[in-house]
Order: structure tokens, then sequence, then C-alpha cells
């Protein structure tokens, strides 16, 4: 019976062992799994590419046969594009690449170009920036709301207007800040960066550009009340015409993920290794991407993912999980808030499995 006993004893240690060195692996996560100078680290550190590989693979196949939602077709080249056209990719912070699904086609950029340039005005003026020519809080309203604008317009120049860059005044007002001595030099600032956290040259798709242009009288609107109201200083119709053009960059999945992950990696491309933004400054853009960046639905994202996202109606969503990685899918199809269907559906499910919410605690 004692040597029965012991022998349960000696179980037991091993056990605990083996679980705190898991659950050590667990928390740790790959990237530092791999520097462990264990030599037991490395077949568990080879076996986190495939993983990662399998879950994307998964979520991929779970939701291609989803067909809610539909094309945006308030802009008229949007309703043309092919509706299944679907793609995932997710790059961690130390480069490496996962991705599946069509990887080539592109879409516009839409409303995740403004993530990007809300980054470029911080990083060349500062945080305090934004907050105070803008604001850095969700308006309660539609992304192109003219009744936001009216709503604040008491407290400009107060440093706490009720908007944020990433609904189309604060987007609008966001570009105008771009410093440069025309519109020529401020396009090529804007385009840079883009190219800088995408990591390759970037084109605007002109079919896009132009179907925007002739339809866009309410971005007008809304950049003659900026102006009015003190958020544009100058030439609102610059201003509009380049945001515009900012939203028509054409860009497929891998790119999208890039992005992201830039802004996982502190503001470090880890695919070019190129530092795009001071690592102090990129907390404040995710900041505003986790209150405002799905439209209305920006708070039950939130909720279910913890992640800070974008999405733009071009049927791209970008998410970032800071410190691990950045995750990008494109599908047009869109819901009612103008958010793509099973882009969401896709990036909850990989982060999900990845452990990839910031807010949940780790044992």
């Amino acid at each position: 019976m004692h040597w029965l006993i012991q022998r349960l004893r000696l179980r037991k240690h091993a056990m605990i062992a083996i679980a705190i060195a898991v659950g050590a692996g667990a928390v740790a996560g790959p990237a530092l799994a791999a520097k462990s100078s264990s030599k037991k680290a490395a077949p568990a550190a080879a076996a986190a590419g495939p993983a990662y590989q399998d879950i994307v693979n998964a979520a991929y196949a779970k939701f291609k046969d989803t067909h809610e939602g539909k094309n945006a077709d308030y802009i008229p080249a949007l309703a043309k594009v092919d509706p299944n056209v679907y793609g995932v990719a997710l790059i961690t912070t130390d480069g490496k690449v996962y991705s599946t699904g069509d990887l080539t086609t592109q879409v516009s950029i839409q409303s995740i170009s403004k993530v990007f340039t809300m980054a470029q005005v911080i990083q060349e003026q500062g945080l305090e920036s934004i907050e105070k020519r803008i604001g850095v809080d969700a308006t309660g309203a539609r992304f192109n709301s003219i009744i936001a604008v009216e709503a604040v317009k008491t407290v400009v120049g107060t440093g706490a207007p009720e908007m944020n860059p990433l609904v189309n005044p604060g987007a609008i007002s966001a570009t105008s800040m771009v410093t440069g001595a025309n519109a020529d030099a401020v396009w090529k600032k804007i385009i840079g960066f883009h190219n800088d956290a995408a990591g390759r040259p970037l084109t605007v798709l002109q079919d896009v550009y132009k179907s925007e242009s002739d339809t866009n009288q309410r971005n007008q609107a809304i950049g003659a009340l900026m102006l009015a109201y003190g958020y544009i200083k100058a030439n609102w119709p610059q201003a509009v015409d380049l945001y515009t053009r900012q939203c028509s960059i054409g860009v497929n999945a891998k790119d999208l993920a890039t992005m992201a992950a830039t802004l996982a990696a502190a503001g470090k491309n880890p695919v070019t290794s190129k530092q795009v933004m001071d690592p102090a400054k990129v907390p404040g853009v995710l900041a505003v991407m986790a209150t405002a960046g799905l439209y209305d639905d920006s708070g039950k994202w939130l909720y279910h993912t913890g992640l800070p996202a974008k999405s733009g109606v071009g049927g791209g969503i970008i998410a970032v999980s800071p410190g691990k990685f950045g995750i990008a899918v494109v599908s047009p199809p869109l819901d009612d808030a103008g958010n793509s269907v099973r882009a969401q559906r896709a990036i909850a499910a990989i982060s999900n499995a990845l452990g990839g919410n910031p807010y949940a605690a780790r044992r």
C-alpha cells in the first residue's frame, strides 16, 4: 500500500509539471516559445506554424458558403465587384504569413484608409493633434451623418469635440491636416504612408475613384460644413477629393493583413522591417479603432472579440491583436451596418482559436 501511494504521488507531481510547462507555453505564445533555450522547445515552436495555417484554413472553409449580405451599391462601382471574392490572411508580428483563398483580387480600401491617414497625422503632429482638432469619441450617429457635425459645432476649439477620425466628417478633416505645398505633395505623403504599411506600392482603382467622385455630394456638403465650423482650415474641396482618392486605393487581403500587422508590431512592418510609426503613438490609433472601427456595430464587435478593427464598404476588414498578429479578410457582401459578413465571422473564429482577445485573462 505504501508503495502504491508513493507511486501515485510521483505521478501527480509529473502531471503538475507537464501542466505548468504547457500553460507557460500558452501564455508566452509561439514567438516566445521559439526563443526558449530548452531542446524540447524546438519541436513545439515548429508545430506552431502549421497550427496557425490549419486555423486559418478551417475558418475560411467554415464560412466559404456563407451568402448573407450584399455589396454596397450607393457607389455604383462597388455594386459591380464580384461578391464571391473571399481571401483570408494573418501575419504575425515576427513576419510569418498564413493565408488562403483569393489573395490577388483587389478591392477598394474605402474606410480602412481612415486609420492610416489618422496614423500619419498622429505620427507627424502628435497624439493631441487629432484629439484637439477632431476628437476621439464615438458620435452615436451614422458614419456619414451631417447631424453629428451640427451637434458638435458649439464646441469647436474647446479641445473636446464629440467626433473621431473614423467617421466621414472627422476623416475628411484628418485628410486636410496632412501638410504639403499642394494637392500632389499631400497625396504623395498619404499614399507613401499606406505603401509603407502595406509593404508594397499601392495604386488607385480609377473606376472606383471616378464613381465615388461622381456621387460624393454628401461628402462635399460635409467638407463645406467642416470648413464653416473650423475643423478644416482651408480648401475643403481638395480635402474631399484627396479623401475620395485614398478610399479608392486598391488592396488585397495580404496587403490589409500586412497593414494590420504593422500596427500589431508597434508600428514596425513585420514583412519589410521598416519602422512606419513611432511605437508610443500606435496605442492611440488602436484606441479609436476599438471604439469606432465597425460603424454602428463597433461596440458589439469589441464585446465579442476585444480586437481593434476597421471595416470598409469595399468588403475588407482589418483587426489587430497587439503584440501577436494582424488579420484581414476581403469579402464584399455587407450587413446592414456596412461590415463584411464573412470577414467578421472568419476573423472572430480565427482570433478566438488563437487567443487573440487582448482583454482575455491568461492563467
